[in-house]
């Protein structure tokens, strides 16, 4: 099934006034498309160290990515302010969905949807481990149910 373009309300979270590079820019004149990965990046760990409490260098456990993906609808270059948007459209025992959207400050429609699985492994042994306290809790407050998982 094809994704559609999402809307600012269809997230949770913003991480906004997040100013584009002139590095960010390719050939095209456009922000090249892999940029957009440091982009999803940036606000899923943003939001894990500021709003669950994971600290990378320390905490027992990691979320490594799995799965990444993305989907654009309308190019961005610099000098460019964006909104980076962040939902949740999975969260299972030991693994979580994300969905990212970029967007223009101030406009309503998304540039790009970005997708990207973390599995949760113990720092160590890299063996998945469930998902508990602060991180579990921080991330169920960003799910979200898309119309395309609903008429499933």
């Amino acid at each position: 099934m094809a994704l559609k373009a999402r809307l600012r309300q269809h997230y949770k979270y913003f991480l906004n006034n997040f100013q584009t590079r002139w590095s960010d820019n390719d050939q095209y004149g456009h922000v090249n498309n892999a940029i957009y990965y440091h982009y999803y990046d940036t606000i899923i760990n943003h939001y894990l160290t500021t709003r669950c409490s994971l600290v990378p260098t320390s905490s027992p456990s990691i979320g490594l990515c799995v799965h990444s993906s993305s989907d654009y609808f309308r190019p961005v270059e610099f000098p460019s302010t964006l909104d980076l948007a962040l939902a949740v459209t999975k969260l299972g025992k030991s693994s979580v969905t994300y969905e990212v959207g970029v967007f223009e400050s101030g406009k309503e429609d998304v540039c790009a949807v970005g997708k990207f699985v973390h599995v949760f492994v113990d720092r160590d042994g890299r063996r998945p481990v469930g998902i508990d306290g602060a991180i579990r809790d921080g991330l169920e407050s960003l799910v979200v149910e898309r119309e395309e998982e609903a008429k499933l």
